[in-house]
């Protein structure tokens, strides 16, 4: 799978109508949704970045279609402890990352010195809600999701800011 969304992101341009920004916060943008799999266009722009979350069971593949993306990991907490800042790693067009829960949880952001980044989110399985987690606390917030778009079409404002 991470071969065939590289090979996507280096080549492919069609995604580009799907690339929908909001200056308040990142943006989940939907592409497609089915019982097997889920697939968003995320739009980073400067200093936007998610919350520390998990991934519901679900695998998931990002692959960077523009900018430079800096992933962090962090160890699951124990105990309403702070979170452990784990290994923090930058991909470029064309890298392809993975998550998965066993993994741990983790942030994206563009990276220091990269103003905006566009990924594409593959989800195994699609999923509503999520863990948010406090870095300071280990404190849970269970989040809704929602997308900024579907299929290149913007939603209201209010859909779009449950974005973990």
């Amino acid at each position: 799978m991470a071969e065939l969304l590289g090979e996507y992101a280096r080549r492919e341009t069609d995604w580009r109508e799907f690339a929908l920004f909001s200056p308040h916060h990142y943006t989940r943008n939907l592409v497609e949704r089915v019982p097997s799999f889920e697939l968003m266009i995320l739009c980073w722009g400067p200093g936007q970045e998610s919350a520390i979350h998990n991934h519901e069971g679900q695998d998931c593949w990002m692959a960077v279609l523009s900018g430079v993306i800096e992933e962090v990991r962090y160890a699951w907490p124990s105990d309403c402890a702070p979170i452990q800042q784990g290994s923090a790693t930058t991909f470029v067009q064309g890298q392809v990352a993975f998550i998965r829960d066993e993994m741990g949880l983790h942030l994206v952001r563009p990276a220091a010195g990269s103003p905006s980044g566009i990924t594409l989110h593959l989800y195994a399985s699609p999923y509503d809600e999520c863990n948010c987690y406090c870095p300071s606390t280990g404190q849970v917030t269970r989040k809704k999701l929602g997308h900024h778009s579907v299929r290149g079409r913007i939603l209201t404002e209010s859909a779009d800011r449950f974005a973990p």
